[in-house]
């Protein structure tokens, strides 16, 4: 069984005082993917013994970042989708292993006013046509801030958040592209009707304390892996940043 583990640590430095390291060695994850690093290259020495490290940093300082670790080396390791319009963000690492892919994605943002929804639709038709390009090879298990609430039970606030950016209906009907393409979102695939469970919340107006939250860090996995799903998990206890981890158990 491998244990996975995706966390948007919103500023990875920020995160390792909060606790980061105590919560790292304690889930013990097999495969540990971080979002939103906001880190260049050295600016942190992160001392993982036992786990290989990968990391993809954004051009711009302090923005954006994703980073991988791993108990076993992966037989590849690539950084980006391979089109420059969209990878100047570190935005995607995918680590190829035996049996499938695991990818770390952070989706841009749509931003105030939905000043970025245009390139978030480029982004996400680029990224599900990478996904499927993948899935040619073998099955594919991606996960990360995908910045948007699936569908009403997603978040607490449906009906005020309709045209805000990460419930808008172009991001959710990308989502929904995603299922169509054959992609399984794990936690609905366990809890189908779970509410009120979410993984993240504004640090403004209290949210995290009122569980005024959003779901929009994921696992989906190819339908091919459905099969060896053992559990799925947010662990909304976690603190150090505005999400909290979510989990993915598979044979």
């Amino acid at each position: 069984m491998k244990k996975m583990i995706s966390w948007n640590v919103n500023g990875l430095r920020a995160c390792v005082e909060k606790g980061f390291l105590d919560y790292f060695h304690e889930v013990d994850a097999d495969v540990f993917c971080i979002q939103e690093s906001k880190l260049q290259e050295g600016q942190i020495d992160l001392s993982l013994p036992g786990y290989y490290q990968y990391w993809n940093y954004a051009i711009k300082k302090g923005y954006s970042g994703t980073a991988l670790f791993t108990k076993e080396e992966p037989s590849s390791v690539t950084y980006g989708m391979g089109i420059e319009e969209h990878d100047q963000e570190g935005r995607i690492i995918t680590a190829e292993f035996q049996e499938y892919y695991v990818v770390t994605c952070y989706t841009p943002n749509s931003q105030n006013e939905l000043a970025r929804l245009p390139y978030r639709m480029t982004w996400e038709d680029a990224f599900l046509a990478y996904l499927k390009e993948l899935e040619e090879k073998k099955p594919v298990i991606f996960c990360g801030d995908l910045n948007v609430a699936h569908k009403e039970i997603d978040l607490k606030n449906p009906k005020t958040n309709r045209k805000n950016a990460g419930f808008t209906d172009e991001e959710r009907e990308k989502f929904t592209a995603l299922v169509e393409n054959g992609f399984v979102d794990t936690y609905r695939y366990f809890y189908p009707d779970q509410k009120e469970i979410y993984s993240w919340w504004s640090y403004r107006f209290r949210a995290r304390e009122k569980n005024a939250g959003w779901r929009i860090d994921y696992f989906c996995v190819s339908q091919s892996l459905v099969d060896r799903l053992v559990s799925a998990d947010i662990h909304t206890q976690v603190t150090g940043s505005d999400h909290c981890p979510v989990e993915l158990v598979i044979e």
